[in-house]
């Protein structure tokens, strides 16, 4: 009886990790096409606390298990707020996660995580520890005190810290200071006074003061993109062509699936234009990928879903068909053979575009047919051409035709599905993994054992364990 009553609890606690691990990978608290991002927080950050509050070891683990930025964030500022209830042999490892996934997040949400300290009242030993570490840390704290100023001027008071140099009389001085000796506060204080001074500043700083001098959007936009990051030069692509601007993108430095996203953000004609700059870009930008994250694969069959619910959401444009185009190039630089089935077919995945119904079970047929060693899914999952078509196939497939799985079979969804915190699953005879960016398939491909269930709660322990000790060997 203590048997059974012990191996249902294990089988239950891999069952609430592994469906925390995927809302992880997929969700981002925004809008999705078929559920608005209200729905999306509640839902994530219902989730969040039911980990925390049964399995806060494993959830504090979870940092290194390849998750998105939104929910590593929103697991330090949990894990922060409730350091009393971190058992002692455990607060090294959870401090040292804790710092070291602060600091690897882009900065925007590095420093947002430390505001969001200040907004939710948490100012603990430790979470001011947290933040003296990471402003020391920074590798340009000037610049950051100008691109980030109000956000540091609030972190800097709330959590005490004492600010080397001018730093002090920059954020708290109110201009009683006539003349900086730092370059960047200079430049800064004289471009309250002098246009040509606004653009030796960040781009975001820069917008605001452009504002009010009155320069026009068309120069302001031509002259400072020497000051612009790779990401506000595609923020600023629309409005760039809206004002005839031509603003110079290295495709050369985008990752894979930003990449997809901005070639599918383009027009048609563009696409067809510059079709092979943008074809070996990607093909460039996959192989960069496996250099960082070695993935070797025989014959490869993807089932990619191009139908209209991939354009994603207002705040998500176009998202599960930019990661299916991405996976595509990533599969076909990691196969020795392989072969692409979209729900609509093309010649040319560049010119793909969201439209039509979900028949899964047509191209799915196709890849079975072509008997691949491993067929990949990117699909939301929710098919409706005909409903349940390849849940019905996968089911035969499995019964009759393959009962010893020597063809792997994984369902890859980019969507969270809030109603029941999970993903939207095809058919229970595949694991379905969450799939943030095809940058991530490497590790999905290997979390896929837990999703499917033939792996233990041990073996779930020991895989987040090997990922901790690798994430803080560096």
């Amino acid at each position: 009886m203590n048997m059974n009553w012990t191996n249902q609890h294990q089988q239950v606690a891999r069952e609430d990790l592994v469906m925390f691990i995927n809302a992880c990978l997929s969700c981002t608290g925004q809008r999705e096409f078929y559920s608005d991002g209200y729905g999306q927080r509640v839902s994530i950050d219902f989730l969040h606390d039911y980990i925390l509050g049964n399995y806060r070891l494993l959830y504090t683990r979870t940092l290194a298990a390849g998750i998105n930025h939104f929910n590593q964030a929103q697991i330090i500022l949990k894990l922060l707020a409730t350091g009393k209830h971190t058992p002692p042999e455990h607060r090294q490892e959870e401090g040292a996660l804790i710092a070291t996934v602060l600091a690897a997040l882009p900065s925007q949400r590095g420093w947002e995580v430390l505001q969001q300290l200040r907004k939710r009242g948490i100012n603990n030993r430790r979470s001011r520890a947290i933040a003296r570490d990471y402003l020391q840390q920074r590798r340009d704290i000037n610049f950051d005190a100008v691109k980030y100023r109000s956000k540091f001027r609030a972190i800097a008071s709330h959590a005490h810290l004492t600010l080397p140099g001018e730093l002090g009389n920059f954020l708290f001085g109110k201009w009683k200071q006539q003349v900086y000796q730092t370059e960047l506060f200079e430049t800064f204080r004289q471009a309250h006074h002098s246009a040509e001074a606004v653009y030796q500043l960040p781009f975001t700083v820069a917008e605001g003061l452009a504002v009010k001098h009155g320069i026009k959007r068309e120069v302001f936009l031509s002259r400072i993109q020497d000051q612009m990051t790779l990401n506000e030069k595609l923020r600023s692509q629309t409005s760039a062509n809206r004002a005839e601007i031509e603003i110079d993108i290295n495709l050369g430095r985008l990752p894979l699936t930003r990449l997809a996203l901005y070639i599918l953000s383009l027009s048609l004609d563009t696409r067809k234009q510059q079709g092979d700059i943008f074809n070996q870009a990607l093909e460039k930008s996959a192989a960069f990928t496996l250099k960082k994250s070695p993935l070797k694969l025989g014959r490869v069959a993807a089932v990619l879903d191009c139908s209209y619910s991939s354009s994603g959401s207002t705040e998500k444009r176009r998202r599960p068909l930019g990661v299916a185009l991405a996976t595509h190039y990533l599969l076909k630089a990691a196969s020795q053979e392989y072969q692409a089935f979209w729900t609509i077919p093309t010649n040319d995945p560049l010119l793909i575009l969201p439209r039509g119904q979900t028949d899964l079970a047509t191209p799915l047929l196709d890849a079975l047919d072509w008997s691949a060693d491993l067929v990949v899914i990117i699909s939301d999952g929710w098919e409706n051409d005909p409903p349940n078509g390849a849940s019905e196939i996968l089911r035969i497939y499995r019964q009759r035709l393959d009962p010893k799985q020597k063809t792997s079979i994984v369902h890859c969804n980019p969507v969270y599905n809030a109603d029941d915190f999970s993903l939207h699953t095809l058919s229970p005879t595949i694991p379905t993994v969450g799939l943030r960016d095809a940058e991530d398939l490497p590790t999905m491909l290997g979390f896929a054992r837990f999703a499917e269930g033939s792996a233990s709660l041990a073996d779930l322990e020991e895989y987040l364990a090997a990922r901790v000790k690798q994430m803080l060997s560096g």
